[in-house]
């Protein structure tokens, strides 16, 4: 016979009255999914994106799936959109915390409604292989003023975010690079590589900085802990 034996009567008075420590806190596991803006072109590599950078910020272990020249329906140059990506980079792995989409660059040479339909799709998708998850879309991001394209590709994906509950981060409405501010901070120079498009290592630092900042408004600064949002309806048009 096993028997259980109550400790309080063998604590001192004052570690009887001492409250119980806190639990530590948990480390958050949070999941990007994106084009060559997460994943890097060179000389940045993934271990110095904006994705990295920002789980350094806000203190997570990350997991950065996606490909270069990819996007919702974009299919990069080895024909892999974010859904087939998500399936063979992330889907496999134990449920995070958090899942940020981000996307829509690549996407301009194709119809804002089809766009649409993938962002809604996939959200699903994600939201029915780990009900729990926290998710989060960020839209199109680009290295200076953006072609006149690229705003209905953000209000389609936008309209998607507010239709399934999704938080959304606006990199064109916030001027991350565009814009007289960001002109007046050097970006152009300093912030992006020669090709005009893709961000130096300052400029993923600085996006995990305008990242991490709109994330603790969210109340997503820790995604264990912070209050959870609706989940998206899986599955359904």
């Amino acid at each position: 016979m096993i028997m259980m034996v109550g400790l309080a009567g063998c604590l001192s008075p004052q570690e009887q009255a001492e409250p119980p420590k806190s639990q530590e806190r948990r480390t958050p596991v949070v999941m990007f999914l994106g084009d060559s803006y997460s994943v890097g072109v060179k000389p940045v590599t993934a271990s110095t994106s904006y994705a990295a950078e920002t789980a350094r910020i806000l203190r997570w272990q990350v997991i950065i799936g996606g490909e270069g020249g990819t996007g919702l329906v974009s299919p990069g140059r080895h024909g892999n959109t974010f859904s087939l990506l998500f399936d063979e980079h992330l889907s496999w792995r134990p449920t995070p915390d958090m899942v940020i989409i981000s996307g829509g660059h690549n996407d301009f040479p194709y119809p804002p409604s089809l766009v649409g339909m993938a962002t809604r799709q996939l959200i699903q998708k994600v939201a029915a292989r780990w009900p729990t998850v926290k998710i989060v879309l960020i839209g199109p991001i680009w290295g200076g003023d953006p072609i006149p394209e690229m705003l209905p590709i953000r209000d389609a994906m936008q309209a998607v975010a507010q239709e399934l509950r999704v938080p959304f981060v606006d990199p064109l409405a916030e001027q991350w690079f565009t814009g007289k501010k960001a002109k007046n901070t050097g970006n152009a120079s300093r912030f992006i590589l020669k090709d005009g498009v893709h961000p130096t290592e300052l400029g993923h630092r600085y996006m995990a900085d305008r990242l991490a900042s709109d994330l603790r408004k969210l109340g997503l600064a820790d995604p264990t802990g912070a209050v959870a949002q609706p989940s998206p309806k899986p599955g359904g048009n």
